[in-house]
């Protein structure tokens, strides 16, 4: 019930701060789409070239080795070389997610000076919002 009679001191505060978290979600979720436009664009031009570079690369293996006994073991080392290179780009990959910004990060840390804020805020109006009631407490 109390919350009620402290509404309209709050309301200005408390509509003040919403607009404050919808423009920082806003934010937060422009950079995620921007942060992620660059990332897929990166990885598909690096992917593509990559991709290029290791094709021509098996094609001189095999053209090299493709009039001797030891093509087999070409193609199967360079089998191998793409696990490797995979479980490498994987362990970075991990690495990289694990240092990025907790999605709405923004948005979370100003929640938590807010309530900070909002809690004195109530704490101070129940405090001296009704004498009888503290009168009757102490007795």
């Amino acid at each position: 019930m109390r919350v009620l009679w402290l509404l309209p001191k709050a309301a200005p505060a408390l509509l003040r701060h919403f607009a404050a978290y919808v423009e920082l979600v806003a934010f937060d979720l422009e950079q995620s789409r921007r942060d992620l436009a660059q990332n897929i664009i990166a990885m598909v031009i690096v992917g593509v070239s990559v991709f290029f570079a290791v094709v021509m690369g098996c094609a001189v293996v095999v053209a090299l080795t493709w009039d001797t006994p030891l093509r087999v073991a070409a193609i199967a080392w360079m089998g191998g070389g793409f696990v490797a290179v995979a479980g490498l780009a994987m362990a970075y990959r991990s690495r990289i997610i694990g240092a990025q910004a907790p999605f709405l990060d923004s948005v979370r840390k100003q929640w938590v000076d807010d309530r900070v804020i909002l809690e004195r805020i109530l704490a101070e109006d129940k405090v001296g919002e009704d004498p009888d009631q503290n009168a009757g407490s102490e007795s």
